[in-house]
């Protein structure tokens, strides 16, 4: 996985910390999910998009109207269907037992 740094306002920044610590899970996880699901949205509004430039072009309303109906049941849907998106395992910071020697 490569590494990415960027600046947040503080006031994001602040926001971040609390919903990581609330929830236990890491910035970065936070973070990665929510990058993860704007790209999936974009995704999604740019494919609908083209769906609705085709039909204007062709002239089909019917076509039109149900790419914009769509759009918002899509995201709806994929937002149940993907749960709550990546998700990376939570560290764990237990002191392992050591195993005892057999005699």
């Amino acid at each position: 996985m490569s590494l990415v740094s960027i600046r947040l306002p503080k006031d994001v920044q602040t926001r971040l910390a609390q919903e990581a610590e609330r929830v236990r899970r890491p910035k970065s996880e936070i973070a990665r999910e929510a990058i993860v699901d704007y790209l999936a949205r974009m995704e999604r509004e740019r494919f609908l998009g083209e769906i609705a430039r085709a039909a204007r072009s062709r002239g089909d309303e019917e076509v039109l109207s149900a790419a914009d109906e769509a759009l918002s049941l899509d995201n709806e849907a994929l937002a149940i269907a993907e749960g709550s998106g990546v998700r990376e395992p939570s560290a764990s910071y237990h002191r392992r037992k050591k195993k005892k020697k057999k005699r």
